[in-house]
């Protein structure tokens, strides 16, 4: 039997039993079960950097000629897809002692990893333990960058590489009192990974994404956020600092020779956002300056700026990318929005010996998105609507020269959902 098949079956007859039978299992738990049937619809009008076969859209390739002439990247591409189908279950646990309150939460959906599609992939799948004022959470769950503002798009990539978009494992201490809330996290690296050498025992500069980078580290990412959303009104305002260090490589090859090196790369960021919503209107921003923040779905990385010509080991500084978003939405029933995007690659005229990284090793320097949507809710569990995305790169060399060329990318994407 398909195992595919298989594993949605089971899920499916857990999900509609669980229902019925929740009360008798456990004493003093609650469950909520949600999901979603989603499928999507896309045409590109050109090659674009992407994940999920085009599913995930980042930013339209640079130029790429044959022998005559010919941009081997001007070709339109498409598909149809419904791996962003999703399943999840949130619940409510007893006290633990007198005043502790415990949750939990599962959600899966069919995305898979890397280039193994139509697989069930863990979403989130955390415990929490409330104290008063403060809570505890263990488990996977969204970067504290994407946070509670996010632009409200069909695109699956909600903004990315604008927006932070990865979900992690974590440790979340969390503190609110009244309308300000303090968040400090801890943050491993699972499913949304570091840039770094393509090998951690060679001196290549192709690059990878993979855990070795900070597990090898054994320092977590740490990240430090603060909003402020007043009781009962329309605004949610903050902002956030992140430090992340990765070990690039253990040992190194250089002249024939195999050396064990010492290297490591520390590099901070940070974020501002606000969410206005009153009535049918929202309103929503965030600009980020990621600095070696390949980590959560955006452009960057880090250059090689020197080395060891005894040991072949390197030294390193991250790259600095700027970026921002501005989302406008209005309506219920039906409704229109508009997102616009600007990223600027703050280190483009340094004039370094290679770059890792995402994006910028390839030479984008900047980056504009603008797109506008209609959606439609016939009923509070349907959602259709269409979208239409022009996205303009701007490609040059990181040697000063300001000569650069400009792509550009027409993409529709066409979205049916039905909520559960």
């Amino acid at each position: 039997m398909n195992i595919r098949f298989l594993v949605m079956a089971c899920a499916f007859m857990i999900l509609t039993n669980a229902q019925f039978d929740a009360a008798a299992q456990k004493k003093n738990f609650s469950y909520n079960f949600y999901g979603q049937v989603r499928a999507d619809l896309f045409y590109n009008s050109r090659s674009n950097s992407e994940t999920v076969d085009g599913l995930f859209y980042m930013y339209p390739h640079d130029s790429e000629y044959d022998s005559y002439g010919n941009d081997l990247n001007a070709k339109p591409d498409g598909n149809f897809y419904t791996m962003y189908s999703r399943l999840g279950v949130t619940v409510t646990g007893p006290k633990l002692g007198e005043n502790i309150s415990t949750a939990g939460c599962l959600e899966v959906d069919f995305r898979g990893g890397g280039t193994n599609y139509n697989m069930v992939r863990i979403r989130q799948a955390y415990f929490s333990l409330g104290f008063g004022q403060s809570q505890l959470l263990v488990g996977q769950t969204w970067h504290p960058f994407y946070g509670d503002v996010a632009p409200d798009i069909l695109n699956l990539n909600m903004g990315a590489p604008y927006q932070p978009f990865s979900r992690a494992p974590q440790l979340r201490y969390r503190f609110t009192d009244k309308a300000f809330r303090m968040t400090a996290t801890l943050l491993w690296q699972s499913q949304y990974l570091s840039v770094g050498p393509a090998s951690n025992e060679t001196g290549e500069t192709s690059t990878t994404k993979s855990q070795s980078f900070i597990k090898n580290s054994c320092v977590p990412e740490i990240a430090l956020n603060l909003d402020y959303a007043p009781k009962g009104g329309n605004w949610l305002v903050g902002a956030g600092v992140d430090m992340t260090s990765i070990v690039p490589r253990t040992q190194a090859e250089y002249q024939g020779r195999v050396s064990k090196v010492d290297e490591r790369i520390t590099s901070v960021s940070a974020e501002a956002h606000f969410k206005y919503v009153k009535g049918l209107w929202l309103v929503a921003g965030k600009t980020v300056l990621g600095s070696n923040f390949t980590q959560a779905s955006g452009v960057g990385g880090y250059a090689i700026t020197g080395y060891d010509q005894v040991t072949g080991e390197q030294e390193y500084s991250p790259v600095k990318v700027s970026s921002t978003w501005l989302n406008i939405a209005y309506g219920d029933k039906w409704r229109p929005a508009l997102f616009f995007g600007y990223l600027k690659d703050l280190d483009s005229g340094d004039q370094v010996q290679s770059v890792l990284g995402t994006g910028i090793s390839d030479g984008l320097q900047q980056l504009v998105t603008a797109s506008a949507e209609i959606t439609y809710r016939p009923a509070a569990h349907w959602k259709f609507g269409v979208e239409y995305m022009l996205c303009n790169a701007w490609y040059g060399t990181r040697t000063g020269v300001i000569e650069t060329n400009s792509v550009m990318n027409h993409r529709v994407v066409a979205t049916a959902i039905f909520q559960f």
